[in-house]
């Protein structure tokens, strides 16, 4: 799709956005047609490419993805705008804002603590984050945002939330903020599946003098040809067997 098939009003539309990342995209798809990953990532350096395709989003801009083959013959994912009926112009009409005073209210609520990692980390590091992703839920225009429907995460973990999420059928298609509210991502402290996939995840962070204990349990992986992960729940479940035989003998 061309600029010259799309409303003049449309156009005007995106070419008014003039924030960087979303202005690239947007550019890229009047010039082009459609904007790929692979040139989002080699051409633009922009490592998480459903980020930036998300900002374009925010600024009220309809964008559908579907397919096209890559350099290498995979087939990768493209993005083109979506129905001009279905833009919003003037409106931003993406994630709300989350501000100091929301980030500071979850801070009082729940510490400086990251929601996955549930270790604690300077405030200036956590991540406001949306429990339910904007993209399935949305946000009420005009009503204060409520801290109950926010988390704060660390760097490392909003990006394990967000790669987790944006390949999960619900962000993709199904759109049902039911799903969610029973997934990891959005509770860790109450869920009953992973990205809609049958699981159960312990995300462990080792910190400060804790960091010892991990290198000496990532030499005895080696030694024994082991995975971390692998080994850790081998550990885990003869703990629990040796914890019932005292108790079956109590």
């Amino acid at each position: 799709m061309s600029n010259r098939k799309l409303p003049p009003g449309f156009v005007r539309h995106c070419k008014a956005v003039s924030a960087k990342r979303p202005k690239t995209v947007i550019d890229h798809i009047l010039k082009h047609g459609f904007i790929t990953t692979q040139e989002l990532k080699d051409r633009y350096g922009y490592n998480h490419p459903p980020r930036a395709v998300r900002d374009v989003k925010e600024h009220g801009i309809p964008i559908e993805m579907f397919r096209v083959e890559g350099s290498d013959g995979r087939k990768i994912a493209a993005y083109r705008f979506g129905d001009p009926a279905k833009a919003r112009p003037g409106q931003q009409v993406g994630r709300t804002v989350l501000g100091r005073e929301l980030k500071s209210n979850l801070v009082a609520l729940h510490g400086e603590r990251c929601a996955i990692y549930l270790e604690g980390f300077p405030e200036r590091e956590l991540q406001v984050d949306h429990r339910i992703p904007f993209e399935v839920l949305g946000d009420v225009p005009g009503t204060e945002p409520n801290p109950d429907d926010y988390m704060l995460l660390s760097g490392s973990a909003n990006r394990a939330k967000s790669w987790s999420c944006e390949h999960c059928i619900n962000w993709l298609e199904l759109k049902k903020p039911e799903i969610c509210r029973n997934c990891y991502w959005a509770f860790p402290d109450s869920y009953s599946h992973v990205a809609m996939r049958e699981a159960r995840r312990a995300d462990i962070l080792w910190t400060g003098l804790e960091v010892e204990s991990y290198e000496r349990l990532k030499r005895r992986t080696l030694e024994l040809q082991k995975n971390i992960p692998a080994y850790v729940k081998e550990i885990i479940e003869q703990h629990l067997k040796s914890e019932a035989v005292k108790k079956s003998v109590r």
